[in-house]
């Protein structure tokens, strides 16, 4: 496994604890600092999984299930077979939602996108990453839609 790998994680925990470090000491809770006519930073605490789902299973299930993840993830990152890159995000965003669980006991969200009175659930850095990774490794899950028929013709040939 490349050391870059493990860099790309460390620095996108680096990433996640460091915003929210700077939202818990620079927004008070449940306030709102505007900064786009579409995008507010906010400092709320997620008790439970992904849009706040499943909040009465208790944080020390989510820390369980996080460190199982963990743990895959890197066990993945080692055998080496699959996108280290999509991996590498996924494993800084679980491990800093992991660390808020265990430090915080809840996870801390700030970025607030909405359209009007639409909006999207808050979220972190480390959310993003998560979303990225995933996002990479199901989009790789799909084959190219976009071939020209030249191109399926000369597979067929060959």
């Amino acid at each position: 496994m490349k050391k870059s790998y493990i860099a790309l994680a460390l620095l996108t925990v680096i990433l996640d604890q460091a915003t929210k470090y700077l939202v818990n000491n620079f927004i008070s809770p449940f306030s709102t600092l505007e900064i786009l006519p579409f995008l507010n930073l906010v400092n709320v605490r997620n008790t439970g999984s992904a849009f706040g789902m499943f909040r009465d299973i208790g944080n020390n299930i989510f820390i369980i299930i996080s460190v199982a993840a963990i743990a895959f993830i890197f066990y993945m990152l080692i055998k080496g077979r699959e996108d280290r890159f999509s991996l590498s995000l996924i494993l800084g965003g679980a491990t800093g939602n992991l660390l808020d669980r265990i430090f915080r006991g809840s996870v801390v969200d700030f970025i607030d996108v909405f359209a009007g009175r639409l909006h999207w659930p808050a979220f972190n850095v480390a959310d993003s990453a998560l979303t990225i990774g995933i996002g990479i490794i199901f989009i790789k899950l799909f084959p190219n839609r976009h071939e020209t028929s030249e191109n399926k013709l000369h597979k067929t040939q060959n």
